[in-house]
């Protein structure tokens, strides 16, 4: 693949980088901001992508750990807040598809209720659709140690989603 087609292939991935940011930092600025330095990073380190692995699973990484960077650097974990994007819903006032946005406020604060392994392992493999071994490379863990937190946080998910269970 020519720098060109990867440079391609880095901008078609752009509206996931965005989804994956937000998992992360929940704050829209943040996510933004998250997504300029995992682009400026791996446009830097190009080279390094290996032809033949997944684009998706590699920029994901990069985020990550751009991520971990950022929340040493800010030198505290802060609590991750739902935010409730009002320029979001403004957009769908008058619209038939209330439900849909109220599900997907009601999924958006489940998962912020999350601990973070757990919502990036669900992040990774149910919204972004990695594979098991591609998600547990990213997040560098072992796919067992995946496979837990993926697993407990389906069930913690359905627990809020289904049967309204509040922690």
């Amino acid at each position: 693949m020519s720098v060109d087609e990867l440079r391609q292939g880095i901008a078609a991935l752009l509206p996931q980088l965005r989804r994956f940011a937000r998992t992360l930092a929940w704050q829209r600025e943040d996510a933004d901001d998250l997504v300029q330095v995992a682009l400026e990073r791996a446009l830097k380190a190009e080279e390094q992508w290996q032809s033949g692995t997944r684009l998706d699973a590699w920029l994901y990484r990069i985020m990550k750990n751009a991520w971990i960077d950022e929340l040493r650097s800010r030198g505290r974990q802060r609590e991750v807040m739902v935010d409730v994007d009002v320029e979001e819903l403004s957009e769908t006032v008058g619209q038939s598809q209330t439900g849909a946005v109220i599900t997907r406020l009601a999924v958006h604060k489940a998962m912020a209720r999350l601990p973070e392994e757990q919502r990036l392992a669900v992040s990774l493999v149910l919204v972004e659709g990695l594979s098991y071994k591609e998600a547990a490379e990213t997040l560098e863990i072992p796919i067992g140690t995946l496979t837990s937190r993926l697993a407990r946080g389906r069930e913690a998910l359905q627990a809020v989603l289904v049967d309204g269970e509040t922690q």
